[in-house]
This record gives C-alpha cells, sequence and structure tokens, in this order.
C-alpha cells in the first residue's frame, strides 16, 4: 500500500494505491486508517472502489457500517470512488445517497471528486 500525499490547504489528504485490496474486514480499515496518519500524516483518504472487498457493498454483512462508525469515532473522513451504478439495493442506494449528505463518508465517480468532497468538509 503507497499513498499520494496531497496538501489541501488544510491539511494533508492521503491517495492510497495499492496491486491488492485495502479494506477487507474492520481490522484492514482500521490499519487503512493509522497507516494514513501515521506515513502520510492525513486524516481524510481517498480510496479507489476496486480496493474494497465486495462484502463491504452488502450492507447485510454490517461491515460498510461498521467502519463507518470506526471512522467517525476516530474522527477521519474517507471517500471511495468508482462506479457504483451496477448495485441494484435500494438500502445500499439509501446508504450511499445519506452518506454523501454528510460530512465524513463519501462514494463519488472519481478521485477528483472524492479529494474535491475531502477538502469542502473541513
Amino acid at each position: 500500500m503507497k499513498f499520494e500525499k496531497i496538501d489541501c490547504g488544510s491539511g494533508i489528504v492521503a491517495v492510497v494505491s495499492s496491486e491488492n485490496k485495502v479494506i477487507t474486514d474492520v481490522d484492514s480499515a482500521l490499519d487503512l486508517l493509522m497507516s494514513a496518519k501515521y506515513e502520510a500524516g492525513a486524516e481524510r483518504i481517498v480510496v479507489d472502489k476496486k480496493l474494497i472487498a465486495e462484502d463491504f457493498f452488502v450492507l447485510s454483512s454490517g461491515l460498510a457500517g461498521e467502519i463507518l462508525q470506526k471512522y467517525i469515532n476516530y474522527g477521519r473522513k474517507i471517500a471511495i470512488y468508482g462506479d457504483f451504478s451496477h448495485y441494484t439495493s435500494k438500502p445500499l442506494k439509501d446508504f450511499i445517497y445519506e452518506s454523501n449528505k454528510g460530512k465524513d463518508f463519501f462514494f463519488v465517480a472519481t478521485k477528483d471528486e472524492a479529494l474535491k468532497k475531502l477538502t469542502e468538509t473541513i
């Protein structure tokens, strides 16, 4: 896992790159959170959807909710970018919609949108 550090003027945003999935369970999500903080000095993280296990997008697994709660508890923000259009689950679509109305957890189409969301919510 590598981080591209982007200084947005009010802090560092860590953009994650990896050849492997970086979020597969709660522990790996916490590892990502801590690695971003200690390796990149970032409290805001941008990650490509393809680096996240599909279980995350199955809300009945509880993974997304548990990870979201951990990130909020630690005062971290994350934006996930990619194509979410192929998901047909109404609960997931509602979760994405509600998350995007908040200030901590975002689902957007592109990396640029992810960076914009995270810098708007400081």
